[in-house]
């Protein structure tokens, strides 16, 4: 294999692990716990291993040889998947057809935009707002449709921000879009995502995404939540705000990776909200954070407003936080009520 591929695939790898070691030792520990979901960090150390690993063989270039042939496999698949150790024609048909259609499916990777105007879906209110600190955004929200005419509420974050986020945002906007209208539930659309982005050695760092399948006459929203942070649930029968916990760890960030799906049942005047962490990180002069609790009792204080009306407050809170000054981070805010 040439040389300057298996340089290209170490530099990613060299950065993919760079990434996680530092989310490791620096990033709070209750971050942590959110993006791993129900598992531990044992689960990110053997990723780790299997980067190291691979760094290795790149050393050696002995990386991407074929087990049966002792050739080097194609150059675009071990890109894609840095610990394919098989030929193309090695193969089995089912294997092939498999792995060509998810080669195909790279390909068109990195062309879609943010949706400019919110959909219409009976019984329910929407209001969005989306600030990139930067040029570009390391955040992503998307309203999709699945198989069935149901409709996909979506919402992600990756670790960091600026060009490369917005890179791998723009992967897993493509992606989501592409897959959700051929799925019929959120778990099965995140967990091909992750087979697809944990190996490819052009993505560096991991994302968090939350994906609902609401459905409007049931009034039910089934989800997974890969790590990211916990959307708050008005109950209004109730008063009260809960969250939705992770079901899963983030996309890319471990090897043996699970997630499970719940759902939930919204009633007249119930609000969803999605938002990611530039919300509840944002400091003030003290350099304390705006928080969850804050966000929830905005949420609870604020229920009678509209949807677009609730962003709208939750902005001018998070502003007056801040004492004006311009959010440091990427900022998502997606509210649902029901009516």
């Amino acid at each position: 294999m040439e040389i300057p591929v298996l340089q290209k695939i170490q530099r990613g790898l060299l950065e993919k692990r760079h990434n996680l070691t530092d989310w490791l030792t620096n990033a709070p520990s209750l971050k942590r716990q959110i993006h791993l979901g129900p598992v531990d960090e044992t689960s990110v150390q053997t990723h780790i291993k299997m980067i190291d690993t691979a760094l290795k063989k790149a050393e050696e270039q002995t990386l991407g040889l074929c087990e049966i042939c002792h050739d080097y496999v194609d150059e675009g698949l071990l890109e894609m998947d840095y610990t394919a150790r098989v030929c193309l024609e090695h193969l089995s048909e089912q294997e092939r057809s498999q792995l060509e259609a998810e080669l195909d499916f790279l390909k068109i990777v990195q062309q879609a935009l943010m949706p400019q105007s919110v959909p219409a879906i009976p019984g329910v209110e929407l209001g969005v707002f989306h600030r990139p600190a930067q040029i570009v955004s390391g955040d992503y929200f998307d309203f999709l449709n699945f198989r069935d005419g149901s409709h996909g509420l979506a919402i992600a974050d990756a670790m960091g921000h600026g060009v490369s986020a917005s890179m791998l945002m723009t992967s897993l906007q493509t992606a989501l879009r592409t897959l959700v209208p051929d799925s019929e539930s959120p778990v099965e659309v995140l967990q091909r995502v992750n087979r697809l982005f944990l190996h490819n050695s052009q993505f560096s760092t991991f994302v968090t995404a939350f994906l609902g399948h609401y459905n409007p006459i049931e009034r039910s929203l089934t989800y997974s939540n890969a790590g990211h942070n916990s959307p708050l649930f008005f109950d209004k029968r109730l008063d009260r705000v809960a969250k939705l916990e992770p079901t899963g760890a983030a996309i890319g960030l471990i090897e043996e990776y699970r997630l499970e799906t719940k759902t939930i049942t919204l009633s007249q005047g119930d609000i969803l909200l999605l938002y990611t962490d530039g919300v509840t990180e944002a400091t003030d002069e003290r350099e304390e954070a705006f928080g969850e609790a804050r966000l929830s009792s905005i949420i609870q204080a604020q229920a009678h407003l509209s949807a677009g009306d609730l962003v709208q407050a939750i902005r001018q809170e998070l502003q007056h936080f801040v004492d004006q000054r311009p959010l440091e981070d990427d900022t998502t805010i997606l509210a649902l009520k029901v009516f």
